[in-house]
This record gives C-alpha cells, sequence and structure tokens, in this order.
C-alpha cells in the first residue's frame, strides 16, 4: 500500500511535526524497518536520546500509530518519519511476522471501532503494555481535571502568543537597523542577514514568517538590478505589518495568523463556518516548486474556475521533505476536472484545498478577464487593500501580446503592458494573439503561468 507525501502532511499535527520528522530520516537511527507479509501494516525501531530505541507502528489503512514515545502529538514525529520512509523507500523494509505488541494494539483499536470490545487477560501482560493499553482508551475525565487541562491549553497558548511578540519586536529592531546601514549594505549581504533573523523567528514559533524571510533572497537578487532596492522596501514594509496587525490582539485574523504560524490542519478547515466552499469546474493552470531552506521543498499549484468569476484562482500548496527526491504531483498543467473547493478563510479566499474531485468529461472554456483594459492592475490593488502581505498574486489579462524591449519581453495591451519574468514563457509566443492570459505578479514582473492565444492553450511547465 503506499502512501504519498501529502497525505503524510495532511496526517501531520502541523509543520514543526513534520520538520521534526524529517530530521530522523537517517537510516542509522532506524535499525529495524519492517513490514507484515500481508501488507497495510509497518513498523520500525528509532534510537532517540534514551537507551532504548521507540518502538513505532503504522496502520497504512487509515494512518493510525502508535509509538512508545511521551509525545502528546498524534501522530508523533516518529511515526510520520516512518510514515516518510515508507513512501520514499519502501524496498528498504524487510518482511517479517507481526509482534505482539502490535498485534494486541491492532486488536483493540478494531475492537474499539467496531464496539465488540472483550474481556482480556489483563493480569497476564505486562505493566508497560497495560499502561500502554491506558493511553489508547479514552476515558471520561472529572471536572476539576477537564479544567486543569484547559487551564493549561490557555496558557501554553498565551506562552506563544508571548514569545512570537518578543520574535516580533526584535524582528522590527532588526529592520529599523538595516534601514539605518543602508540598503546597499543589506543587498550586498542579504542571504547572511535574513537567515539571521529567520534563525531567532523560529526560536519565536513563528515558523511561517521565518521561512517568507528565508526566501527574500532568492526573490529579491532574481529581479532586476534597477528593481531591488524597491522590492527590499517593500518587502520590509510588509514585515512590519505583518508585525503591527499580530501585535494588536483586536485585528489579527485567521489570514494573518497563517503569515506567521502555518494553516490549520485540513480537519479544522472543513468544519470552519467561515470556509467558503465552491462547487465547479476547475483548470490546472501552472505549478511553482521552491526548495526552502528548513529542507522542504514548496509546491504552488495554481487553478482557474471555468464556471464563474466568484472564486476565480485558487492556490493549493503541498510541503515535502527534500531528502524524499522528486515527488510526483497530481496535478498537470491544462487539466480539468469537477471539484468541491474549500477556501481557507480570509478577507481575499486564494489559498484552498480539495474536498472531492471528479473526472471533467467535457472542455470548458475560460471565462472573460476581470481586468479592465484601462487599468490592469486594479485587481492587485484591491487585493492588497484587503491583506497588503501578499508579494505575488494572480491576474487574468485581457487580449494583448508578448513582444521584446530589447532583449526584455513584455506583455502588452491596449491599454498597459507588463515585464515578464524572461525564464517565465515559450519565446514561441513572441507576437501571437493573446484572447486572454493568466501571470503572477509581485509589483515589478509578471510570471506567465498560462495563456489562450491564436497558437493554442499555453501552460508554462517550470
Amino acid at each position: 500500500m503506499t502512501i504519498s507525501a501529502k497525505i503524510i502532511e495532511d496526517a501531520a499535527p502541523d509543520q514543526a511535526s513534520l520538520k521534526a520528522a524529517t530530521k530522523l530520516l537517517k537510516p542509522a537511527q532506524w535499525p529495524v524497518r519492517m513490514q507484515a507479509s500481508g501488507g497495510g501494516l509497518i513498523w520500525g525501531a528509532c534510537q532517540g536520546s534514551g537507551a532504548n530505541p521507540y518502538r513505532v507502528a503504522v496502520d497504512l489503512s487509515d494512518l493510525g500509530s502508535k509509538c512508545s514515545c511521551p509525545s502528546r502529538k498524534f501522530p508523533c514525529k516518529h511515526a510520520l518519519a516512518l510514515m516518510l520512509f515508507w513512501s520514499a523507500q519502501q524496498a528498504d523494509f524487510s518482511a517479517g511476522e507481526t509482534p505482539e505488541w502490535i498485534t494486541d494494539w491492532l486488536g483493540r483499536r478494531r475492537k474499539s471501532a467496531s464496539g465488540a470490545a472483550k474481556p482480556t487477560a489483563e493480569k497476564a501482560l505486562g505493566k508497560s503494555l497495560q499502561a500502554a493499553r491506558e493511553e489508547d482508551i479514552p476515558t471520561a475525565e472529572d471536572p476539576k481535571t477537564q479544567a486543569r487541562r484547559q487551564a493549561a491549553k490557555i496558557k501554553r497558548a498565551q506562552a506563544t502568543r508571548q514569545s512570537i511578540n518578543d520574535g516580533l519586536v526584535e524582528l522590527e529592531g532588526w529592520i529599523a537597523d538595516q534601514l539605518r546601514t543602508g540598503l546597499t549594505d543589506l543587498l550586498g549581504d542579504l542571504t547572511a542577514r535574513c537567515r539571521r533573523i529567520a534563525s531567532r523567528l523560529v526560536d519565536a514559533k513563528a515558523g511561517t514568517l521565518a521561512a517568507r524571510i528565508d526566501g527574500f533572497p532568492s526573490h529579491i537578487l532574481e529581479l532586476p538590478a534597477r528593481d531591488r532596492p524597491d522590492a527590499l522596501i517593500s518587502a520590509l514594509g510588509k514585515l512590519v505589518l505583518i508585525s503591527r496587525g499580530w501585535r494588536n490582539e483586536e485585528i489579527t485574523s485567521a489570514a494573518l495568523k497563517r503569515e506567521i504560524v502555518g494553516a490549520e490542519p485540513r480537519d479544522t478547515l472543513l468544519q470552519a463556518q467561515d470556509a467558503v466552499h465552491q462547487n465547479g469546474y476547475w483548470e490546472v493552470l501552472a505549478s511553482r516548486e521552491e526548495n526552502r531552506r528548513d529542507g522542504l521543498i514548496a509546491r504552488s499549484t495554481w487553478l482557474l474556475c471555468l464556471s464563474n468569476q466568484d472564486r476565480q484562482f485558487a492556490l493549493l500548496q503541498d510541503f515535502y521533505p527534500a531528502s524524499l527526491g522528486a515527488q510526483g504531483n497530481g496535478f498537470s498543467p491544462g487539466e480539468q476536472f469537477h471539484a468541491e473547493v474549500v477556501f481557507y478563510p480570509a478577507d481575499l479566499p486564494l489559498r484552498a484545498q480539495i474536498v472531492e474531485r471528479t473526472s471533467c468529461s467535457e472542455y470548458v472554456g475560460w471565462p472573460g478577464s476581470t481586468t479592465s483594459d484601462t487599468d490592469i492592475l486594479e485587481p492587485y490593488a484591491d487585493a492588497l487593500i484587503a491583506e497588503p502581505w501578499h508579494t505575488t498574486l494572480p491576474l487574468h489579462l485581457p487580449r494583448g501580446r508578448i513582444a521584446l524591449s530589447g532583449s526584455d519581453p513584455w506583455w502588452q495591451g491596449n491599454h498597459g503592458a507588463l515585464p515578464l519574468v524572461d525564464a517565465a514563457f515559450d519565446r514561441s509566443l513572441l507576437g501571437a494573439e493573446l484572447s486572454g492570459a493568466v501571470v503572477l505578479w509581485n509589483g515589478f514582473q509578471a510570471d506567465l503561468l498560462a495563456a489562450e492565444s491564436n497558437l493554442g492553450r499555453y501552460h508554462a511547465e517550470r
């Protein structure tokens, strides 16, 4: 039974657990990696800091897991690491007989699920196995225990928020220092300086914001030299907006929180009352992958709604460990399908997940562009008013052509033009008549994702 990195990511309780799991992907730490001869079950032993390895088991049918570590997260980092090993290196798992401790755990899981639990020989079991059973069987808590648990939860949340606040205060001080020393000095040492403050934010539990800052050097330095100072000022300004918004608890939104600590789990999103659901036909425009400094690869897949203009774009974001090598993508550029898409709650609903999708039996054409001939950047400006911390947003451009200005490519319409990322399009499109085009605009350059032309439909492949 195969499981993909995407499924494992969805099963992870948070990005921190997934990141911790990737650090365990060292064969030397796993003296035992086994699979049941009948399939559907894997187990292993992971050497931690203690004398005895942790015993880990995963039921592949539903990703249920059991681990002897003290973690309260489910699945824990050891179980996630075992899944990641299985996803990438199934051949390295030896077949063997299922140990008794796993058989017992599986039996209790299945009895619990069916409601047909029977008496077992508790006295014949060792104290450690009996304790493990008690972990798996939920028991009713008395009111005092519930109150203590809730109070501890509130205390942890307050401590996390204070830690993030401290990190953001340090971030604003860092920004002030960079401006005092000058943009030229900062651009000359951008990677190292961003790495230092990003590391501090990781310690402050603002991992998503840290990853954003870690990505600044590649995004800014790939721009033409003339645009880099303005892009850097814009990037620093957005960081200040994020920091001030978070520290003002009255205006902190779920969308802003995602920029700092990451997105809600899939189950939370599906249960959210304010999440927008969109049923309709969708087309895969393109996918982009970015190697992050934290060891993950971020894959962004852009969809265009073909049914109406209400939610024209959707962004699907996946993360998987770079150590696993190239991973297959479940979406092909130009593919069309019918799906229910749920958007993360935001003033600008864009990031989303697919609830369910089915194949599309007929070809559906693109809807009309939402940009006007007179102001092609109006949707971008409106989006920044709603959520000003965004750096890159999609635009559906009206009729135009792609032409060269010197050696630089541009999209050109009747009432405006946008410079294009040189590596982001096929030069066979030069001079073609475009009835529509979709680009990612960062305020300085447009990354061409897809276009409709007199030569046919174009989708970027990079």
